[in-house]
Parts: structure tokens; sequence; C-alpha cells
């Protein structure tokens, strides 16, 4: 009896082998050194699903009958958005040189906002392909990711993508390319997602170039997996995908969660072809999933490490959970639907680690919830899968980011919702959070863009040309300035031809302010703002002259004023509604109509003093939703 049959035989009748070198794929078994655990990295819209959709078709791993643009983007939202949301891994089987490979592709979101889900999924890779758009060139975003996988010490494969186009400038961009990485140009690939050149030249280029997985043990011992994400089934409670490190795990294992400290029993186990399929076990070096059972909130995060239940095994130092760097109030249109949004929000929370938040009362709006997310992106795709996927109306205010305020007895406070910040006077330091910054833009747009950093305290740092027609420009700016509608002023003044990426840095000392909005010399809190001490007065008159434009009048003037540093800075009053009081008279005596008139103005003398403005529910929604 031969290896291989031996092998089988221990299998079907015995069940007790061990995986130290080798891998079980239900059918046929497989030597470690022939799995290949790889990326796909690149600016947004460059080509990383499209070129993943050939590679499914070139290795058969969809048949062609059952094809769909973007496969891997598995939410109708990505679809629709063109943009990769949710990582989604798959397993693809590839013969090369008479010899089969598994090969294990993790597709990663290209958009600023999920950067942290690039770096998770290069933890539990060896190799990336670098994709650059042959119409587009080297962009900001491409020198952010292209840094992080050097940092995780992958492999990297340059090519250009959609070398097809009539506006391709293939030459020039696999030149640029060459340069960043400091090889020859004729190493740079070039294919095309869409027509599929070059595609068996990227798969070939993986198993040739991309290390076979590495474990301590060889493969064997006890069973050690890193979590690099994980999604939620209602049936099935938390799913976990998983690089396994060592060992192997099987249905009905029992199982622990290092970090958390949470047992588990595997309900089953799997790999991503490219849906989830059952398998008798996923092994070292492979990539797949565990279903866990568990259906609390919380209990699974990325970075953290599974291990058997007996394991004396230490966690692996992983990763750092995602902060978030924008804040918004989220409230549901109708107060019957709190309850529906609060376990909307518990769902996604199951699937997206990098979701926060925590209940808040307002006065006007109601019960709603404190939200943190990673950028203004992931903020519009949350609460897009809350209206689709829960049907719910939502009121989404102006996004904020956190401030450390210190007050006049030495306390100091983290604030991440404006109305919140202390007043003027007792605050004796505030610390916001900053961001370095990358721009890549044509030369001709240099000088309006450094105008618009001017605009947003930019400090400007080092500037050299890239390639033949590039500036890069390396900044720090306040993360607050950076959400301030930085990306699409950026857009505007470059004609959309600048691409920025950027990190987030320390806390550092802020000039900033709280603006108060008062109507019938009332604050509104839902109003309020944190902004630069050197915009107060412009934000107050915007502020201002946008509530005077749209606040119905009432029976009695109202002033509307826009407050900061402990003074009123702005301010527009609305008339009165008038009211023909003497209409019905004709003719008679004019001291009649006097009357009334002095009647009329003693009432709205009387209800100015007494009343207080009812804004309406469409008045607030124009003011608070942000973007508008």
């Amino acid at each position: 009896m031969n290896f291989l049959e031996s092998v089988n035989h221990k299998i079907w009748k015995t069940s007790t082998i061990t995986t130290s070198d080798i891998l079980w794929y239900g059918w046929w078994v497989m030597d470690l050194k022939h799995i290949r655990n790889f990326s796909i990295i690149a600016h947004i819209d460059h080509g990383k699903s499209t070129l993943a959709d050939r590679m499914l078709e070139v290795t058969h791993t969809v048949e062609v009958r059952k094809m769909k643009e973007q496969v891997l983007d598995s939410m109708e939202l990505e679809r629709e958005r063109g943009i990769t949301i949710k990582m989604q891994p798959v397993r693809m089987e590839h013969e090369y040189h008479g010899t089969r490979y598994v090969l294990n592709l993790i597709d990663t979101p290209g958009h600023i906002d999920f950067s942290y889900e690039v770096s998770r999924a290069m933890k539990a890779v060896e190799g990336a392909i670098l994709l650059v758009d042959a119409t587009q060139g080297v962009q900001a975003q491409t020198l952010s990711v292209l840094a992080m996988a050097r940092e995780a010490g992958l492999v990297i494969i340059p090519a250009v993508s959609k070398v097809d186009s009539p506006i391709a400038r293939t030459d020039e961009v696999k030149e640029e390319v060459a340069k960043l990485l400091n090889i020859s140009s004729s190493e740079v690939l070039e294919v095309s997602g869409k027509t599929g050149q070059g595609v068996p030249e990227i798969l070939s280029a993986i198993i040739e170039q991309v290390p076979a997985p590495v474990s301590d043990n060889g493969g064997a011992g006890p069973f050690r997996a890193l979590v690099f994400d994980f999604g939620y089934s209602s049936h099935k409670g938390v799913i976990v995908y998983v690089r396994v490190l060592d060992g192997s795990v099987s249905k009905n294992d029992a199982l622990t969660f290092a970090q958390a400290d949470e047992k588990f029993g595997a309900l089953g186990v799997g790999i991503f072809h490219p849906d989830m399929t059952d398998t008798n076990e996923i092994s070292a070096g492979e990539i797949g999933y565990i279903l866990t059972g568990v259906k609390k909130p919380g209990i699974a995060s990325v970075g953290d490490t599974i291990l058997e239940q007996r394991s004396k095994l230490p966690a692996l130092s992983g990763y750092m959970k995602p902060r978030p760097v924008v804040w918004a109030s989220v409230y549901p249109e109708s107060a019957d639907d709190f309850t529906l949004l609060k376990q909307s929000l518990e769902i996604l929370r199951l699937s997206d680690s990098s979701l926060s938040f925590e209940e808040e009362q307002s006065g006007v709006l109601g019960k709603g919830f404190r939200c943190g997310f990673l950028g203004m992106l992931h903020m519009e795709i949350v609460t897009e899968r809350l209206r689709r996927e829960f049907n719910l109306e939502l009121i989404v205010t102006t996004p904020s980011i956190t401030y450390e305020v210190e007050v006049k007895n030495g306390k100091r406070d983290i604030v991440y919702s404006p109305h919140l910040f202390p007043d003027y006077g007792v605050v004796t330091k505030v610390f916001e959070s900053w961001a370095k910054v990358t721009i890549i833009t044509p030369p001709d747009y240099v000088s309006p863009i450094m105008t618009l950093l001017y605009d947003h305290e930019a400090v400007v740092g080092h500037m050299e040309l890239f390639g033949d027609n590039r500036t890069t420009i390396e900044i720090e700016m306040p993360l607050r300035e950076l959400m301030r509608n930085f990306f699409d002023n950026l857009k505007s003044v470059s004609s959309g031809f600048a691409s920025l990426a950027y990190e987030i840095m320390g806390m550092r000392s802020a000039d900033v302010v709280r603006l108060d909005i008062l109507v019938a010399e009332e604050i509104v809190p839902a109003f309020s703002k944190v902004v630069s001490r050197r915009r107060v007065e412009k934000e107050a008159e915007e502020m201002v002259e946008k509530l005077h434009g749209i606040l119905p009048k009432q029976l009695f003037t109202v002033k509307i004023q826009g407050q900061a540093l402990g003074r009123i800075i702005s301010s527009r009053t609305i008339s009165a509604m008038k009211k023909d009081v003497t209409g019905y008279l004709y003719g008679g005596d004019i001291s009649r109509k006097k009357k009334l008139w002095e009647k009329q103005k003693r009432g709205k003398k009387k209800l100015k003093a007494q009343g207080s403005v009812d804004i309406p529910h469409e008045v607030f929604l124009k003011m608070v939703k942000g973007g508008e």
C-alpha cells in the first residue's frame, strides 16, 4: 500500500490521521507546500473585484453560467456602488506544471475608511498582488496599502489593470510601479479583469513567488487559529473567519476565544468555495470558517486567538480593535421604531467589529444612538444597510469627532457629542486627533490645493515630483478638518484628478469652541457644533441664515442667534405672522381699529414673553442631517 492509499485508508477507516504536513480537502490529500495564501490590494476602483471574478472563472471555482459581477462582494450595496465593503475570502484550486495547488484569496476593500480591513487581511496571508489602474496610475491609497503590505512582510506581485482600455497608459504606469518598488518594468504584470488577459500569468506568479504557509510546529500540535473577520447567522450564531496556524479543527471540537475567555463547541467547519462549504476539517496553513453557535454580541473580535479548551498556548499578539473616527447620532423617525433600531444595530455589530454605539436621549428627537464609524463612507454604508435590511426610516445628524477637554478643576473628559462640550468659561485645554495625509495630484493643481490646505488648517510637509506628471504632498491636519468635506473639496479643486490617503495620528492641542444656536433665546442642543475659533463667526452666520430661511413664522417675533465665546456673534429676527384683525370692519370710527391693533400687539408681546417656539420636525431634519 503506497503513502496516498495508506492515508486515505486511515481517514476512512479510523479517522485518526494527524495533519502535520498534509491537508484533507474532501476527496484528495495535499502537501502543505502546495498552499498559497494571498490578497489583492489597490486604490478604490482599480479593478480588484473584477480581477477576482476572472480568477474564479479561470480556476473553475464558479461555473460560467453562475457568474455575476463582483462575486466576492456579497452585499447588493457593494455591487451597486462598485466597491468592496465586507471582505469575502475564497478558496480556488489550480493545476500548475502537473501539480494541484490551493489558492486562498482574500479580496480587500479599497476605500480609505476600510484600511483596517486591509491590514487584518494581510495578517492572514503571505503575499499580495499590488494592482494599479493603467488609466489612473499610482494613487495615494496605493502608497498606503503598499506600506502596510511591506510592514506585514508580504511578497509583492505588481500588476497594472485595465490594460484593454483605450485610454490606458500601460507602459507609463508600469514605469511608475517599477520605480515605486525599485524593480524593472518587465517584472510588472499586465492584466485585464474585463477580458481575462494576463490572469493565467497572475496565477502562475502567485504559485512561483508567494511562499507556502509556515507553522512553528510544521502544522502539527494543538490547534491554534487567528480570527481575521467574522459574520453572523441567526441560526448558527457568530461565524469566525480564521487562518489556521497550527493543528486542525473539526466539528464538535471544544474551543475557546483566548482573549474573550469564551468557550464554545464547533458546530461545523469549512472553506469558502466561494460560498461557505462544510468540510471534515480545516488545518494548518488554511483559511476557513468555524461555526461557533455564539449569539452574544461582543464575544468575537478581530485579532483574537481560537485555541483548544485544554490548550496552554498563549493568545497571539494580534490586532488592535478599530477606533471610531467619526461619530453621529442616529434616531428613528418614528419613536415606535426605537427597539427595532436597537436590535438592528446589535445584529450589524455581530458582523462589523468596527461599529460602536450607545443609547442617548434628545429632548427634540427622542431616543436614539450615538454611533462610532471608521469614516464617512462607513457611516453611509451602515445607515443605508439599516434602511434597506431592516426597513427603518432614520434621522442621522451631522458627524463629529472625539475631543479630550480639560476644565478648570483639572478634570479631563472625553467628549464625542457637541452639545456636551463644556462651556467656554470653564475650558482650559482641548485636544483633538490629527491625521497624516498623503495627496497625489497633477502639478497644475498644486496651487489651488495649497489654498484649500490653508483653509483646512493643514501643515504642509514634504513635496516631491512623482513619476513624469505627478506631485506628492505630505501634510498633517486636524481630523476635524479632514471630516469637513475635505475629500469632496479636494476633488473639486483638482477636477477629480487628486487622490488622498490618511492615517490617524495622536492627539494635539486644539483651538476650538462650542457654537450654540438659540431660538427665542433658548439653546437647541441638536444644533450645537464644535468649530475652529477662527471659523466660528462664519459658521454661526451660515447656520443662523439657514435656520432663518426654513423656520416658519410664529405669532410673535423670534430671534435666531449664534452664540460662542460667551457672547452672541450672529443674529437674525423672524418677523411675527401678520393677521388682519380688522378685516371684518367696514367704515366707522378709526378708534375701533386702533383698539384691536393694540390688543393684538399686547397679545403678541405676552406670547413672546411666555411662549417657546415649536420647531417643526422637518426643520430639524434639514438642520441636523449630515451632508445637508
